[in-house]
């Protein structure tokens, strides 16, 4: 595959090897920047829309695919439509970008690759090859797009990379002695970037080594004026240091500067916010030449010491000293052992007074050279005179140009750390609370720590975005596989220390509040739990101390999913039980309507539910799980129904028969067609043992989900159904139309494609009732039996098409999703068979949006198989093989052997059908065509006239088609091809011509250039 080349170093750009690529408008070109960004990783549709509109417009979801479908065929316009995009690739919530080439990346490596070999001494090939790096710069990074939120950080990012690596080819050459030539670029970087003080540093160093000793001081104490001008600060450590060795004329100064090596540090994710206040609190503590106290505070796991090392790190390369320490959680170190361990000791006697501690640590701060930071880590740990010299530092002006940074855990603060904080507040210190990192950040993260392909938005949710669950959780799915929940053993131990501070009630009634579920409504908290005022009591607590979020006066929230796991996991079964069948009966109470809770809360309460009770709300939740589409649920729901129903002593032989349907198409529609038909068979049989026509007609006519394959899976159970309801029509009382008409559908579904009148008669008489009822749902699967009449013969792609939009809009406007799927699948294969592929295109991809949305696996099916039926209609035939075996790969094991057998070789010699050899008398399906022209293939082999003259005659009305193509699963081409082949051997010159010109303008239509040379090449041109 071509290699598609993106510059980001100057206004977006792409080029593959033709030239440059037209990306369209600024839009589309947004979207391929955001993605660029990304650097492979998914940026989900919704995080899209986000970026690219302040307020989203209607409609703004289909606008996005717009766009990167109009990318898609710009970056790769040889693809055929329909085949697997390689580049601009989808994946659930949103798009990746597989890019391999990108001038900013090539950058990056180079700047990286430079520090080694300075370090190794390798100044020649330093130098050639930042100047080959800076050459990828056209202009600032990506743009267009800088001052978006969504660009600015990357494109700032890149910029410091830039002024890095000019800075470190000037280091090169005055290693290599080329000094002169280094001040132009040296003058111009410091005049474009006056507040960097490695650029004056280097511009000073470059004249002394050229003698003018006088510019160099000239040139410092420019720097020394812009600094104050511009900060009210002085030069840092490095400049001073600098301009003393150059009045002492330092030896060291004709020697090559030692270089500095690349940092190797763990990527940091998000904080940035935080990371930047901070660093405007050390400039503030530069600017005033007093301390600056910053307290960063989150829970367990936010990242605290790793925002304070992340800062550390970027103060040391500005010459600041570092200091660090932190509490010790054990007792039993010594007195304020945060101070004297990242301190050293400025003399006198440890054990001295405070007073003089607090002095003598001011005065050795005060005679650093240059700004410290110092961090106390763990201050919820910390002992009483740690937390005295902390605030007495923080108001002492005689410390000097001091960062003082104190972490804490915002749940669990001491009362001496309470009244510390009140004691600091009146140095108005920098604020910062960690809370979770958001999605997009957690999805980066991962991405950082593992190659493996985890779903970021479940480890987002379960996380809460705490950084250090999120590591926990990666390490748990890499080891063990998703897990649903599944709580990691580190995360569980952290979670059970912390809950073990609690008292014994308010750790009761966490676990009574896990058990009511992720979110926690106080009505039904407070009378589980027995007494109002101590269950306010513990949420208090628990609130301080970070287990639980209020949303509003009621209502509370786990702030982890992690932490409702532990606390549930840690709950006996009996009590679990009996809280779950209570809290049923509180909702019950309070909330009637809410049956999706109660059925939870009953099926986990087990035997302590009455399973009469469990099967009511189980069967309420499941209906209304299907009325939204939630297809896994309802199965789900029923499942549990079912055996509710099994468990219950009086239960009604009718109302377990509907609970066993209300499975079955649950079943169906998620793709387990085998247990479906197993239980549906069942229930047949069952119903009809009851002997009451209106039950079995119910059972028989409840089955509607739609189906695409004219071949039934299992002809037996067909044969089954439709005589069971042949026999029901003939008891049904007159007035049951609507029982009527499903039954005549389930005749017209079960003898689909039928050789006789009858499924014809049934599926006609089906459509007319439904019309008549006025009912969607009734007609939408009427249409459905009568597409499943329509392969008698061949050629009859128009009429299936006709059916497929009638059924598109029927569907779509009233909300019939299942329906709406069937819809497009008829119209895929009924649109490539008449060679429209524009169309059948764009309904393959709102096919596979819908399976996306509603977890509807089984379309997946016929799409893949679709997209590799695109790839042999464009001549790419060894790649359609290899789809052709991965489509049939998915196909194993979905229980639709009547799609199944046979549809790989069948496939495979669509490819290639010289060899072909004759065959049966194939029934008349979806595959009819393809398997009359191999029949023709052979028959003109072995010069059959009468099997040539038949075959003729029953090809023909297909002549408009391509030949298997309505299958959208495998196609030989145009049929009229095949006919000017028999028409040929028939001795019919004047018809084979017509078919050969027809052939031609079908394969151009349908932009086969292999099919248009046969037809050609068959006219003699």
């Amino acid at each position: 595959m071509p290699v598609v080349s993106f510059g980001v170093l100057g206004p977006l750009e792409a080029a593959n090897e033709h030239g440059p690529v037209n990306l369209k408008g600024l839009r589309h070109r947004a979207v391929l920047a955001r993605l660029l960004i990304a650097k492979g990783r998914v940026v989900p549709v919704t995080r899209l829309i986000d970026d690219l509109w302040d307020e989203a417009p209607e409609g703004a979801l289909g606008t996005v695919q717009t766009f990167v479908g109009a990318l898609r065929k710009a970056l790769e316009p040889d693809r055929p439509p329909r085949t697997p995009a390689r580049l601009l690739v989808t994946t659930p919530p949103g798009y990746a970008l597989r890019a391999e080439d990108v001038d900013a990346w090539r950058f990056e490596a180079a700047v990286a690759d430079s520090a080694t070999l300075l370090a190794a001494g390798k100044a020649g090939e330093t130098r050639a090859l930042l100047d080959e790096a800076l050459a990828l710069w056209r202009g600032p990074a990506y743009a267009e797009f800088a001052e978006h939120d969504w660009a600015h950080g990357e494109a700032a990012r890149l910029t410091e990379l830039r002024l890095l690596a000019i800075g470190r080819r000037a280091e090169a050459a005055l290693a290599m002695g080329l000094v002169a030539e280094s001040v132009p670029d040296l003058q111009a970087q410091v005049e474009s970037h006056p507040l960097r003080e490695d650029g004056w540093r280097l511009l000073a160093l470059a004249f002394y080594k050229t003698g003018r000793q006088g510019d160099a001081l000239a040139t410092l104490r420019r720097a020394r004026d812009v600094l104050r001008t511009e900060l009210g600060v002085d030069p840092g450590p490095s400049l001073r240091q600098l301009e003393s060795d150059i009045l002492a004329q330092a030896p060291h100064l004709s020697a090559p500067p030692p270089p500095k090596l690349a940092s190797h540090a763990r990527p940091f994710v998000g904080r940035v916010r935080e990371l930047a206040e901070l660093t405007d609190a050390s400039t503030a503590a530069v600017a005033t030449g007093r301390p600056r106290l910053a307290l960063v505070s989150g829970a367990a796991g936010a990242g605290k010491t790793a925002l304070a090392r992340t800062l550390t790190g970027h103060l040391e390369t500005g010459g600041w000293t570092i200091a660090w320490g932190a509490s010790p959680e054990l007792p039993g170190a010594p007195v304020a052992w945060p101070w004297t361990s990242s301190l050293p000791d400025p003399g006198g006697d440890p054990a001295a007074a405070r007073f003089h501690r607090q002095r003598a640590i001011g005065s050795y701060l005060a005679s650093k050279r240059g700004p410290v930071v110092v961090v106390f880590d763990d201050l919820h740990w910390a002992d009483e005179e740690t937390l005295a010299l902390l605030t007495a530092l923080a108001t002492d002006p005689g410390a000097g140009a001091v960062l003082i940074v104190g972490t804490y855990r915002s749940t669990e603060i001491s009362a001496g750390l309470t009244e510390a904080l009140g004691r600091a507040a009146r140095t108005e210190p920098a604020r910062i609370y960690l809370g979770g990192l958001t999605e997009p950040q957690v999805h980066e993260l991962v991405g950082a720590i593992t190659d493996r392909e985890l779903d970021s938005r479940r480890i987002h949710a379960r996380s809460g975005g705490n950084p250090f669950f999120v590591r926990e959780l990666i390490r748990l799915w890499e080891t063990e596989g998703d897990v649903a929940h599944a709580v990691p053993a580190g995360v569980r131990d952290v979670i059970r220390q912390r809950l073990a501070k609690l008292s014994e009630t308010t750790r009761t009634h966490l676990r009574q509040a896990a058990v009511l579920g992720q979110d926690v409504d106080l009505d039904i908290l407070i009378p589980l739990a027995g007494n109002e005022n101590d269950v306010l009591d513990s949420v208090e607590a628990a609130l301080l101390t970070g287990f639980l979020v209020e949303q509003d006066s009621e209502r509370l929230r786990f702030a982890h999913a992690l932490v409702r796991d532990t606390l549930y996991e840690d709950i006996t079964h009996a009590r679990r039980a009996r809280w779950h069948a209570t809290a049923a009966e509180l909702i019950e109470a309070a909330r009637p309507d809410d049956v999706e809770q109660i059925a939870h809360h009953l099926v986990r309460a087990g035997s302590r539910a009455t399973a009469s009770r469990t099967a009511h709300y189980a069967r309420a939740a499941a209906e209304r799980a299907e009325r939204r589409f939630a297809s896994h649920e309802a199965a789900r729901l029923w499942r549990e129904t079912v055996a509710a129903l099994d468990r219950s002593d009086d239960v009604d032989a009718r109302t377990r028969l509907e609970a066993v349907m209300g499975l079955v198409r649950a079943l169906a529609v998620t793709g387990d067609l085998r247990q479906a038909r197993r239980h549906r068979a069942e229930a047949v049989a069952a119903a009809e043992a009851i002997g009451d026509p209106l039950l079995t007609a119910g059972v028989l006519g409840s089955f509607d989900v739609p189906a695409i394959w004219p071949v039934n899976d299992d002809e037996a159970l067909s044969a089954v159904l439709v005589a069971a309801a042949e026999r029901t029509l003939i008891t049904l009382p007159a007035d049951r139309e609507t029982e009527r008409a499903r039954l005549l559908i389930t005749i017209a579904m079960e003898r689909r494609a039928d050789a006789g009148p009858r499924g014809s008669e049934a599926a006609h008489e089906a459509e007319k009732l439904a019309r008549d009822l006025d009912d969607p749902l009734l007609l939408a699967y009427a249409l459905n039996g009568r597409f499943m009449q329509t392969f008698h013969r061949a050629g009859l792609a128009p009429r299936r098409a006709r059916i497929g939009e009638e059924l598109l809009a029927l569907s779509t406007r009233h909300g019939l999703v299942t329906f709406e799927v069937l819809a497009r699948l008829i119209l895929i294969q009924a649109r490539s068979a008449l060679a429209d592929f524009e169309a059948a295109d764009r309904h393959a991809a709102a096919a596979d949006l819908l399976a996306e949305r509603h977890e509807l696996p089984v379309v997946g099916v016929f799409t893949d198989w679709y997209a590799a039926l695109r790839l042999a209609v464009v001549g790419r035939l060894a790649e359609a093989r290899t789809a052709y075996r991965a489509a049939a790969s998915r196909l194993s094991g979905t229980g639709m052997s009547g799609l199944e057998d046979g549809i790989l070789p069948l496939a495979l010699r669509s490819l290639d059908p010289a060899d072909a050899l004759p065959g049966p008398d194939y029934p008349h399906d979806l595959l009819f065509e393809v398997r009359t022209c191999l029949n023709a293939v052979a028959a003109r082999k072995n010069h059959d006239r009468p099997t040539m003259e038949r075959l003729y005659v029953q090809l023909l009305p297909a002549s408009g088609e391509l030949a298997g193509a309505g299958s959208g699963l495998l196609t030989l081409g145009p049929a009229a091809q095949y006919l000017g082949d028999l028409a040929t051997a028939l001795g019919r010159r004047d018809e084979a011509t017509d078919h050969y010109r027809r052939a031609q303008a079908i394969a151009d239509k349908a932009g086969a250039p292999h099919w248009a040379a046969a037809a050609r090449e068959a006219l003699g041109f």
